[in-house]
């Protein structure tokens, strides 16, 4: 479903990210990027769906829930993941720029923050990196 949601932002000409929310098996939220249609900086797949998913459950605090996207949450995701109380973040690809989990910081499982988030990487890692590099190629040509 996240690789799908991607495939819409690329359609839309967003960066290509998706993501999908979910709790016990049931799926909360699914999203893509929209920051251009938004005009919005913080309209990231993740952003999104942690909102949409929030206010479902009438809670911000998303305790339980387990996160599932195709790219490495940048730093301003991987800080609402914390404060949302994410369990679980299941994510494709890295991202070696801007990559607040594993590539440049270590966001979710730093010691001196007072949540820890379970991390899974890369799943379907190629094919979510391959949406990815696919975009920007078309993009410069």
């Amino acid at each position: 479903m996240a690789i799908e949601e991607a495939l819409q932002a690329s359609r839309e000409g967003e960066v290509p990210v998706g993501a999908v929310l979910a709790r016990g098996g049931e799926v909360l939220a699914r999203d893509h990027n929209r920051c251009l249609c938004l005009n919005d900086p913080t309209a990231h797949a993740e952003i999104l769906v942690l909102r949409k998913g929030a206010a479902r459950m009438g809670n911000y605090r998303l305790s339980g829930c387990e996160l599932y996207v195709t790219i490495e949450p940048c730093p301003m995701c991987a800080g609402a993941i914390l404060n949302g109380r994410i369990s679980r973040l299941i994510f494709g690809a890295r991202d070696e720029k801007a990559g607040a989990v594993e590539s440049l910081y270590r966001m979710l499982n730093d010691h001196r923050l007072n949540h820890r988030v379970q991390v899974t990487e890369g799943v379907l890692a190629e094919r979510c990196k391959e949406i990815l590099q696919s975009f920007f190629q078309a993009r410069r040509g």
